[in-house]
């Protein structure tokens, strides 16, 4: 080998997508519908199960305009969205952090966790849902900012003595919730 380096076989970790990650059979019963609804669940669940082993720690990853990737260390769990009971991986972001900015224009990311080897990664379309960032139509109405940003808190394994003053810092502080829809679910957990 030139130079000495050891060359790694990368493939042998390459990531898998959802059915096939978790052993998922696909009986002859199931539609294609049933079936990824399914996997889905279940990856969300690997999501899940791998995040409470680091306290729901995830790198959150954005693309700038110039195409390289912004990233961060960030709390993020899955829970169902406020409207339409979907599942969703949400995180709660500081009113004008770069993150916020780069996702009110590209309005996407990706979420990896990890223990050892074991990994999960969620990517798809970001909804942001704020102080300055509402959902789109009627639903502006319907939503508790307040309730969703304590629930994504608690998804991410938070707990709070006074929920009185985690809403008025939340709210001086501009926090917006993130709720990331599940297109791809890859990982090795």
């Amino acid at each position: 080998m030139p130079g000495g380096h050891l060359r790694l076989h990368l493939d042998l970790y390459a990531p898998r997508e959802e059915s096939a990650l978790l052993g998922h059979e696909l009986g002859a019963h199931e539609s294609p519908a049933e079936r990824d609804s399914c996997a889905m669940t279940n990856s969300l669940d690997a999501f899940t199960r791998i995040g409470a082993t680091d306290h729901f720690l995830a790198v959150v990853a954005v693309s700038r305009p110039d195409g390289s990737v912004q990233t961060s260390l960030v709390n993020a769990g899955v829970l169902d969205h406020p409207l339409s009971g979907e599942p969703v991986v949400g995180l709660v972001v500081q009113g004008g952090a770069a993150k916020l900015r780069l996702l009110r224009r590209i309005g996407r990311a990706s979420l990896t966790v990890y223990r050892d080897w074991q990994w999960s990664s969620v990517e798809g379309p970001a909804e942001l849902i704020g102080p300055d960032d509402s959902p789109k139509g009627d639903a502006v109405d319907h939503i508790d900012l307040p309730a969703l940003l304590r629930a994504i808190f608690t998804a991410a394994g938070g707990t709070h003595d006074a929920w009185d003053t985690y809403d008025r810092v939340m709210a001086e502080e501009r926090r917006t919730a993130v709720l990331v829809h599940p297109e791809r679910v890859t990982g090795t957990g």
